[in-house]
């Protein structure tokens, strides 16, 4: 059961599995069955932001539903409640409990099938949701992690991105070893770490109903405004978060950079040692003496640590992100300035 941090992807899941395996989710199978959420999952989810998220509040909460032949239904989800270190009574994992039992008893789907988080400006690919994510999926196959960016939806464009982890880097994190050689041998880069699932989407007729409802009586009064451009603000923030990222990424090389100079060092004393011990030997021969007993040279030359290689490729990741948002930034802003221009010639 992993412990929910403040800021970031972490939650247990370690109860309440969805009954029945999705033929396409056994064991060391790439694909996955395709999740269909709920609208009111999603309406939920945005409803819990917009109350406790600001800024770069991170909310987290659980995704609930059962697996149906070949399909992941989620139909539910609530929120974990913001507390903080005065809250040191309150007990997470009870509190969820109770929460699915009170759902069960008004017969409303109760088991956990994944969990979701807010982002901010993307940045999600942590060492949290990675553990979060690998608590979840170890004891419930099917289960996914729903990544909700505020900052993309505000610019009028729904984003929901569901992830999992690869059958590949569920067997690293079961083994915990994040080494350069057993994430070589693995054949673990920040590519093959995560697989999106794509979702769908379903409304009922009443949502859709409310949700027309709702256009009709949105305060927007320029229905025009979507194609501004002024929105430098987030591209700014975007290109510094990815400096960010790949200032720490310049660190870790440098550590790296060291581990591999102190094990080019230290071969060197030990080819120096045992240079040493043999020309002793070769003298007390001569001498008519016996030889020095061998000695194991790895308990006299303590291999230095290698550093974990896990955080340089979520760091890696978190750029690619970064890297894929600013694309799609730039992608929206050329879309907008052809549908103004074209609007503006209409118009004329």
């Amino acid at each position: 059961m992993a412990s929910r941090k403040e800021g970031s992807g972490a939650a247990g899941g370690g109860f309440g599995a969805a009954k029945g395996k999705g033929k396409a989710a056994a064991a060391g199978d790439s694909e996955v069955i395709l999740p269909s959420y709920s609208a009111l999952v999603v309406l939920k989810i945005i409803k819990h932001y917009q109350e406790e998220g600001q800024g770069n509040e991170v909310v987290q909460g659980v995704l609930l539903g059962l697996v149906v032949d070949d399909r992941l239904e989620i139909t539910n989800c609530f929120p974990f409640p913001q507390h903080t270190e005065d809250d040191a009574d309150f007990d997470e994992v009870q509190y969820q409990m109770e929460m699915m039992r009170s759902l069960r008893h008004v017969n409303i789907d109760h088991l956990h099938v994944g969990w979701y988080q807010s982002t901010y400006y993307g940045s999600f690919v942590t060492r949290a949701l990675l553990d979060s994510q690998f608590s979840y999926q170890h004891a419930i196959e099917e289960s996914v992690v729903l990544i909700y960016d505020p900052i993309k939806t505000a610019q009028g464009s729904l984003s929901l991105k569901a992830y999992r982890l690869t059958p590949k880097l569920m067997e690293v994190c079961k083994e915990k070893d994040f080494s350069p050689e057993a994430l070589k041998k693995a054949n673990i880069a920040y590519e093959n770490m995560f697989e999106e699932v794509p979702i769908v989407i379903k409304n009922s007729y009443l949502i859709n109903v409310m949700l027309w409802e709702l256009e009709k009586k949105s305060a927007v009064a320029d229905r025009h405004e979507l194609l501004s451009l002024a929105s430098s603000n987030h591209l700014g923030k975007s290109l510094q978060l990815l400096m960010d990222r790949v200032d720490e990424m310049s660190q870790d090389i440098v550590k790296y950079n060291t581990y591999l100079r102190n094990v080019s060092k230290q071969q060197q004393q030990k080819h120096q040692y045992q240079q040493r011990r043999q020309q002793e030997n070769i003298q007390r021969q001569s001498r008519g003496e016996p030889p020095l007993p061998e000695e194991d040279i790895n308990k006299l030359f303590k291999p230095p640590q290698p550093p974990p290689r896990m955080e340089s490729l979520l760091i890696a990741g978190q750029i690619n992100t970064y890297c894929q948002n600013i694309k799609e930034f730039n992608a929206q802003n050329l879309g907008k300035l052809f549908m103004a221009q074209a609007l503006q010639d209409y118009n004329n």
